[in-house]
């Protein structure tokens, strides 16, 4: 059978990368099969993969929110948009959980001109530089000139004086971290400039999704028993974790949540963190 992608290429039906994908959402093999069988029984030849997700993720969310919450994970990160000033927000409590001190959108004065950096990270006395790429389009790809563009602002910056977690800071590095992914020409410059790349999957290992799940560091735009509309009214509250929310009743108290909502989402949160 075959299914129209994203970005309209018509490919065959991958069964054995769904079941996996349900099986990485924590579904155990025999919820994972049923699903499997359920959506092979209702697609059709031309069928797109967004449909599909979307029935895999109804069904998951029959079986467990928790499931289908980790399943929708990359989607959770588009959410953080449009204008991604919450996915910033979110790349600094990812460093902050391996220990950095963080500083969210500073201005500096470098040698030729002034920047708002999105990111600022210091740990073991180095400070580095963090340049947030987001993308809403699931199919965008972070190209070689924003790597260039990038070096040149961090060369304007780095041989001066800031005042960031001290008086006389120095910065020495500089990170590119997007939602999606990067070319392969944006990866062969960072490589050759000394940039460090940070995307939905590169480096192989230890990329925005294995540093996620490995930290349970997910984003509250996860959660399958909160509505669009509170998710939003959480992150302008500065709670952009599922972490955060999890024993945090006054917060969705003040959104306006009924205590068998407030429980609800508890027991979701407590199990897509492990929380028991």
């Amino acid at each position: 059978m075959k299914v129209v992608k994203h970005s309209k290429a018509i490919v065959d039906f991958n069964h054995s990368k769904l079941k996996e994908s349900l099986l990485k959402s924590g579904a155990s093999p025999d919820i994972a099969d049923d699903i499997l069988q359920t959506i092979e029984k209702e697609a059709y030849e031309g069928i797109s993969t967004k449909h599909i997700y979307k029935m895999a993720f109804g069904l998951l969310k029959k079986a467990s929110n928790s499931h289908a919450a980790r399943y929708n994970l990359r989607e959770s990160i588009r959410l953080l948009g449009p204008a991604g000033f919450f996915f910033e927000k979110f790349i600094a409590r990812l460093f902050a959980s391996e220990h950095y001190e963080t500083k969210v959108g500073m201005i500096l004065q470098g040698k030729c001109v002034s920047h708002e950096i999105d990111v600022l990270v210091k740990n073991a006395n180095v400070i580095s530089m963090v340049e947030c790429k987001f993308h809403t389009g699931q199919d965008v790809a972070t190209d070689v000139k924003v790597p260039m563009y990038i070096l040149s602002r961090f060369n304007d910056i780095r041989d001066k004086e800031h005042e960031i977690f001290s008086r006389k800071d120095f910065i020495s590095k500089c990170f590119i971290v997007t939602n999606n992914r990067f070319t392969a020409d944006a990866v062969d410059f960072a490589k050759c400039s000394g940039i460090n790349l940070l995307s939905w999957d590169y480096p192989e290992i230890s990329n925005l999704k294995t540093k996620i799940d490995s930290h349970h560091l997910y984003p509250i735009t996860c959660l399958t028993t909160l509505t669009l509309s509170e998710k939003e009214k959480l992150l302008l509250l500065d709670v952009i974790l599922v972490l955060e929310v999890i024993n945090n009743r006054a917060a969705l108290e003040q959104i306006g949540l009924s205590p068998n909502r407030i429980k609800n989402v508890f027991k979701e949160a407590s199990e897509l963190c492990k929380f028991f």
